[in-house]
């Protein structure tokens, strides 16, 4: 095989109460990126479409870039030369997983062109060296979605334990990306670095519910335990209009909303898929009703994962 041509998934991070330990992947929007083998050795970018000549051509400055030679590092292969043309087809800065999505397709992608001498669970590292270049943290709970399918649990970072549950197999995700950007960088440096015991018993309560809740499946349980009393209250000041957003998805039969990865894209989950549609209509005229157009998906939870595109 001398060309390969991969899909990776956006991802919803934190899932309301399971900041940088919950995650799940959609089926749109998601990157694309081409690798083509090279007769000398190393990655080169040849183009990267989508970005609006904003993202880093130099493959140790990329997130895909960074991923496939950490790969390459590993596995001795050092041999080994690829060009890679990347194809963005979310916004930056999106809170959708953007840099995740690249690094992920990245280390897919090279992965299968060698004939696949790793799992692809054993990929998940190098993706989050992406996530280091991106955003000054390694976590993965982007990065594991996407390669995994699914929903999945951070249970360590070290040793890493990423954990992935079964979910409803009617349960809908309706995605909203305002047209305004959060910096990832910016997010987490206005975090808390601590927090009260009674914040933390309750979000507890609400990460265990949760999940007890998607393995069962029990909506009311899910919709109760869809609370973030930690990270939400101070990230959603970033976010124009978000309590009316999110009382607009829930007045609407979602049965939660919160704040997609680091914002400002949110996110809602709901029964079924007509329920999703009208919840996402009636996010995007909340936010419309004070000016700020956006960009809505509405997908099932994607259990595949990133997949080779024929072409």
């Amino acid at each position: 095989m001398d060309s390969i041509r991969v899909f990776a998934p956006a991802t919803v991070a934190n899932v309301a109460c399971g900041f940088d330990i919950f995650g799940f992947a959609v089926t749109s929007p998601g990157d694309i990126i081409t690798l083509t083998r090279r007769d000398e050795p190393g990655v080169v970018i040849t183009d990267i479409i989508g970005d609006g000549g904003r993202l880093p051509r130099e493959a140790d400055r990329n997130t895909a870039g960074i991923a496939i030679q950490t790969y390459l590092r590993h596995i001795k292969r050092t041999d080994v030369g690829v060009e890679a043309v990347l194809q963005k087809q979310m916004p930056l800065g999106s809170g959708l997983g953007s840099s995740a999505a690249s690094a992920v397709a990245g280390v897919y992608a090279i992965n299968e062109l060698l004939g696949r001498p790793l799992t692809t669970r054993q990929l998940i590292p190098f993706a989050m060296e992406g996530e280091r270049i991106a955003c000054g943290s390694a976590h993965a709970d982007n990065v594991g979605p996407s390669l995994l399918g699914g929903f999945v649990v951070i249970r360590s970072y070290s040793p890493l334990d990423v954990i992935r549950i079964n979910t409803p197999a009617t349960l809908f995700c309706t995605l909203v990306h305002p047209d305004i950007e959060v910096n990832t960088k910016d997010a987490r440096f206005i975090l808390k670095n601590e927090v009260s015991l009674k914040n933390t018993i309750t979000q507890m309560g609400n990460v265990a519910g949760l999940i007890a809740g998607l393995m069962s499946p029990d909506y009311d349980l899910i919709s109760r335990s869809l609370v973030d009393v930690i990270i939400e209250p101070v990230r959603s000041i970033l976010i124009p209009e978000f309590n009316e957003v999110k009382q607009a998805a829930v007045d609407n039969g979602a049965l939660g909303c919160s704040i997609s990865g680091s914002g400002p894209s949110m996110f809602a989950l709901s029964r079924d898929a007509e329920t999703a549609e009208r919840v996402g209509a009636a996010m995007q005229q909340a936010f419309l009703s004070v000016g700020i157009t956006s960009e809505a998906y509405v997908s099932e939870i994607n259990r595949e994962g990133p997949k080779v595109i024929l072409k």
